[in-house]
């Protein structure tokens, strides 16, 4: 039995990919611009194991066993051995024959699934990752993450990512490229502000599909976009928040108003998340400065672009209008060691100028983190499958 093991992250789409021009290929009608977030505090981790002696393949999902059948699934393993036979032929060893044998897939995240956190992106690009390691494969791998889901592409990538749309009618340019590494702004923080982590009632494959079908803003919104992307690409490559978060919030408002003006309508966003957007503006205003940007992909959990010295400030305001119910020592989790090296000093803050009472428990728990590298493969004793090639029962 061969085993690799890989983790990838997710990425939070600051012009976002909403609506196919092929449903087959998977190719947008736009092209789209992410943040890859560090992987310390939300990953994917997939083992892919491949062995002469297993009679089919399988897979599991956090735990549980799930059709391989996916079309989706089968697009991805398909792709990736017709060019791991392709770049082999002619090679003498085992490879070959490897390629026959079955395999053996086990992934889990360590954030919400289908909960509007980009799961099936990182889910995606970390078993493309994987089977790129297992079989040895060369070239750019965005296009074969791409048929698995969308967004996955640009997970294959850390820091700040472009997914070019493409022009060719079989996806070959449709790709990913990385416009600046997670180092180059290292000030940059994101808080998620987690409203829901359940299953969102619709999915973003069918949302897109609807909008696409019945918006007409849709069609505005792709005619303007191009430019918009352009003017993000430089502000990201400036490190210029106030373009980067101005923006960024513009598209996130502009992809929902799409998603309202579909038939029948669909509303991703809650009570909360429209809480979240109005204390975000609030607090900018009074500062009259743009200091923190949102945007919320398909679901209600706000993700918060920010600069370091604004986080204790703002997160401040957060748990007091958004406060837990009861005492909760997880309820602000991920990079909780840099909050402890410094102090908000905003207890006697005048909170007057909010125009709202506080919502207690309507956050299930904030996440801290900021952007990070692309998948990595991991050491062999972090495989998720034991050495029969199924899942490994962790104490």
């Amino acid at each position: 039995m061969q085993c690799v093991t890989c983790s990838a992250p997710v990425n939070i789409a600051v012009i976002k990919y909403w609506g196919k021009r092929d449903e087959t290929l998977i190719l947008p009608a736009n092209s789209s611009v992410s943040v890859t977030l560090h992987q310390d505090q939300l990953q994917a981790q997939t083992s892919v194991a491949a062995s002469c002696h297993f009679e089919k393949d399988r897979i599991w999902l956090n735990g549980q066993e799930q059709s391989i059948d996916n079309p989706r699934i089968q697009n991805v393993i398909k792709e990736i051995k017709r060019r791991a036979r392709k770049q082999k032929a002619g090679n003498r060893d085992n490879a070959a024959e490897k390629l026959n044998w079955k395999i053996h897939i086990c992934s889990k995240n360590n954030f919400p699934t289908a909960a509007g956190l980009a799961s099936s992106a990182a889910g995606y690009a970390c078993l493309v990752y994987a089977l790129q390691c297992l079989y040895q494969i060369d070239g750019d791998i965005t296009a074969i993450a791409r048929r698995g889901s969308g967004s996955a592409c640009r997970s294959v990538h850390g820091g700040f990512v472009m997914w070019d749309k493409g022009q060719k009618h079989d996806g070959t340019d449709s790709i990913a490229r990385q416009i600046q590494p997670h180092t180059h702004w290292s000030d940059l923080r994101v808080l998620i502000l987690v409203v829901n982590e359940q299953k969102k009632h619709t999915g973003s494959t069918e949302g897109m599909q609807v909008t696409m079908e019945t918006s007409e803003l849709l069609k505005e919104r792709i005619q303007s976009l191009p430019n918009k992307t352009e003017q993000i690409t430089q502000a990201i490559c400036d490190r210029d928040f106030k373009t980067f978060a101005e923006i960024t919030m513009k598209d996130s408002n502009q992809m929902h108003a799409c998603c309202l003006d579909t038939y029948p309508p669909i509303s991703y966003l809650t009570d909360v998340s429209r809480r979240i957007i109005q204390l975000v503006h609030c607090f900018n205003r009074k500062y009259q400065e743009v200091k923190v940007g949102y945007t919320f992909d398909a679901g209600p959990n706000a993700c918060l672009f920010l600069l370091k010295k604004d986080v204790q400030k703002f997160l401040h305001l957060v748990k007091h209008f958004f406060p837990p119910t009861r005492e909760d020592k997880d309820f602000i989790r991920g990079n909780t060691a840099e909050l402890m090296e410094t102090e908000s000093d905003d207890s006697e803050e005048d909170l007057s100028y909010f125009p709202f009472d506080p919502m207690d428990d309507s956050l299930k728990y904030i996440i801290y983190t900021m952007p990070g590298p692309g998948p990595q493969e991991l050491p062999s004793d972090q495989s998720l499958l034991d050495e029969d090639g199924l899942p490994r029962k962790r104490s």
